[in-house]
């Protein structure tokens, strides 16, 4: 079985998304809730609505206290998107270690699917990211996310032995995991467009798209 992880680099970050770091209990008590009511009223008002007072209101905290971490409701939307990224990279990381023995299509289903899972648990999520790509730290952090995770799940396949290394280099290898990647963050957006469960035949038919794509790499004859 593959040791390589799928999630965040320690310490990797595409600019603060808040204006301090909590380190006390307390603290970060209040910035979760401040993301929860977040999520909440992403989900009830739609993200437009959104506005900093209301924020705090929902999350019973005077709006000074929002500002103390955060400097707007932007900054509040790219944390929602931090926070919810990391769970997907830790569910993709569980469940892809929970392979007894992978394949490119079983490497494909179990990541893709762990995403699905994610944005079923964190609704809010899936329409911050598809309104959000205007506002420009949401547009780089997902990027950047999308670029860790082509790259961890390269050095998976890479470890697990299940990719070709007499056909491409290994730049060329990154650039076609993160084209992969790109390509089945582009038809989940389109899945989850007017579904917040996400349309189950287009969630299938992008894993059996990216999985076609991927399996050209794979350490078959």
């Amino acid at each position: 079985m593959s040791s390589a992880t799928v999630g965040p680099e320690p310490g990797a970050s595409v600019g603060p998304s808040r204006r301090r770091l909590p380190a006390q209990a307390r603290s970060r008590e209040r910035v979760e809730r401040i993301l929860d009511a977040a999520a909440r009223l992403v989900l009830s008002n739609g993200v437009d609505g959104l506005t900093t007072r209301s924020i705090a209101e929902a999350a019973e905290l005077p709006v000074a206290s929002l500002y103390q971490y955060f400097a707007d409701k932007e900054a509040v939307l790219l944390a929602v998107c931090e926070r919810d990224m990391a769970e997907m990279d830790e569910q993709v990381a569980a469940d892809l270690a929970a392979l007894p023995e992978p394949t490119i299509a079983t490497m494909v289903e179990t990541a893709m699917r762990a995403f699905v899972a994610v944005y079923h648990r964190r609704p809010a999520f899936m329409q911050i990211w598809m309104r959000g790509r205007a506002n420009p730290a949401i547009y780089e952090y997902g990027r950047h996310h999308n670029r860790r995770i082509a790259a961890n799940l390269l050095a998976f396949g890479l470890d697990a032995g299940l990719l070709r290394t007499d056909r491409y280099d290994r730049d060329e290898m990154a650039a076609i995991a993160e084209l992969a990647v790109e390509v089945g963050d582009s038809a989940f957006q389109l899945a989850f467009e007017h579904d917040p469960r996400g349309d189950a035949f287009l969630v299938d038919q992008a894993i059996t798209l990216v999985t076609g794509y991927l399996e050209r790499i794979t350490s078959g004859p």
